[in-house]
C-alpha cells in the first residue's frame, strides 16, 4: 500500500517541503480533479482551464517551497484560493484588454501620455531585467532551460510541454519549478531584481 495515500494532506505538505517530491504528487493526485473542474466551470475553456490549473500548482509549489505555506490543515482551500485569484486576475486583464471608442469622450484616450503605460525609464528597466533573465537562462540544466522557454517563449501549456518532451505533467511542472527557483537564486546571488 502506497504510505503516501494514509497521509493527510497537512503530513503531505511537510515531507514535500522537506524535499519529497512523491509526496507533492499524491497532493495533487488527490486534489486536482476538483480544483480543474473548479477553474473550467468558472471559466468554460478547456485550454485557459488547463493553464490556469498548472499556474496554480506551481504557485502551490514555489510558496510551500519557500517555506511561506501556513494555511494548517486546509490544503485543498488553500489551493482553490490560489485558482480563485488566479480567475479574477485573467477575468481584470480580459477587462482591461477592452477598448473603449474615444468618440464617448472629449478626452483623447488613445493621445494621452498620462495614460500611457510605460515611460522610457521603466522599458529601459524592463529590457534590462529580461536581458538579465535570458544570460541567467544559459546557466540552467538543458531540461530546465527547455521546459522555461516553452513555456515563456512559447506561450505552451505543460500538456503541450510534457508531450513534446516526452514527459508526464508532474515532471515538467517540477522542471519548470525547479527552473524559476535556479533563476532567482542565481539572481539573488548576482544581486539582481527580478520579477518571476
Amino acid at each position: 500500500m502506497d504510505i503516501y495515500s494514509t497521509m493527510s494532506d497537512e503530513e503531505l505538505v511537510v515531507s514535500y517541503s522537506k524535499g519529497n517530491d512523491s509526496a507533492f504528487d499524491t497532493l495533487l493526485t488527490r486534489h486536482k480533479q476538483s480544483v480543474y473542474n473548479y477553474i473550467l466551470y468558472t471559466i468554460r475553456d478547456n485550454g485557459l482551464a488547463e493553464d490556469i490549473f498548472q499556474d496554480t500548482f506551481i504557485k502551490a509549489i514555489i510558496t510551500i517551497k519557500q517555506g511561506k505555506y501556513i494555511e494548517s490543515g486546509k490544503f485543498k482551500a488553500w489551493v482553490m484560493r490560489i485558482a480563485h485569484n488566479l480567475i479574477i486576475d485573467y477575468f481584470r486583464q480580459k477587462k482591461n484588454e477592452s477598448i473603449i471608442s474615444k468618440d464617448e469622450y472629449e478626452i483623447d484616450l488613445f493621445n494621452n501620455p498620462s495614460l500611457c503605460d510605460d515611460t522610457v525609464e521603466i522599458q529601459m528597466v524592463k529590457k534590462q531585467v529580461l536581458d538579465d533573465v535570458k544570460k541567467l537562462i544559459c546557466f540552467l540544466p538543458e531540461s530546465q532551460r527547455e521546459v522555461l522557454e516553452m513555456r515563456y517563449y512559447k506561450d505552451l501549456s505543460f500538456k503541450e510541454i510534457a508531450d513534446l518532451t516526452g514527459v508526464s505533467i508532474n515532471t515538467a511542472l517540477g522542471r519548470m519549478r525547479y527552473a524559476i527557483l535556479n533563476i532567482r537564486k542565481m539572481a539573488a546571488d548576482n544581486s539582481m531584481i527580478l520579477t518571476i
